[in-house]
């Protein structure tokens, strides 16, 4: 049991949840100025409701790949978990202060894709938007898939397809703009840059320590 003790770092998920809820309501903010990153070309990219199925497993999908990276490698899965804290931080606290929205189409019919999305848009107001945690956690789990010692062709098919279709999933279904994706996309490489620069760097001083201890 001792060994799936890492595995309890996941009750993070919760924690920010509940942060991710306290900031997805402007009007406990009521003077705070609401945003629109929307441009031409997220007005030109149409709206199929089918990406609603994509977008909706997103979370389970994600615990999916931490779970099946800590199997193959518990180094990757703490540092893609880390990395996604951090990253789901960063993005609250931008919420706090610069709040986005994007304008959501009406959805008719009574098909299994509408019905769906009804309940996105019902579960997940239009606010919060930018950068995308959907985008940012999607292409962190394709870095960390890139700079494991497991991937092979099977793995990176099955993650970088999915995580591709998340991504693109938020467009099409009008969760977020080309911006938000984007940003997203660029906070995750940035954290995890970091944090594997920082978990080297911490690497070279251990060594150090353990010479300087050795010679006094």
């Amino acid at each position: 049991m001792k060994r799936y003790l890492p595995l309890a770092g996941m009750l993070a998920f919760p924690v920010l949840g509940w942060l991710y809820a306290l900031t997805d309501n402007p009007d406990h903010r009521p003077h705070h100025r609401i945003y629109s990153l929307m441009t031409d070309l997220d007005r030109a990219i149409p709206f199929v409701k089918l990406f609603a199925l994509p977008y909706a497993v997103w979370i389970f999908y994600l615990y999916a790949c931490l779970v099946y990276f800590f199997v193959k490698d518990p180094a990757v899965y703490r540092d893609t978990l880390v990395a996604y804290v951090a990253c789901a931080l960063i993005c609250c606290g931008i919420y706090v202060f610069f709040q986005t929205t994007v304008p959501r189409p009406v959805v008719s019919g009574d098909d299994p894709a509408s019905r769906l999305l009804l309940f996105i848009y019902h579960r997940d107001r239009p606010f919060n938007c930018f950068p995308s945690i959907h985008c940012f956690s999607s292409y962190l789990v394709m870095k960390a898939l890139f700079r494991s010692g497991f991937r092979n062709r099977i793995n990176q098919t099955l993650i970088y397809g999915m995580s591709t279709l998340i991504i693109v999933s938020t467009l099409f279904i009008k969760q977020h703009t080309v911006l938000d994706a984007a940003c997203g996309i660029l906070l995750a490489d940035i954290a995890y840059r970091a944090l594997l620069r920082f978990g080297r760097a911490a690497g070279r001083r251990k060594p150090q320590a353990s010479a300087d201890r050795a010679d006094t």
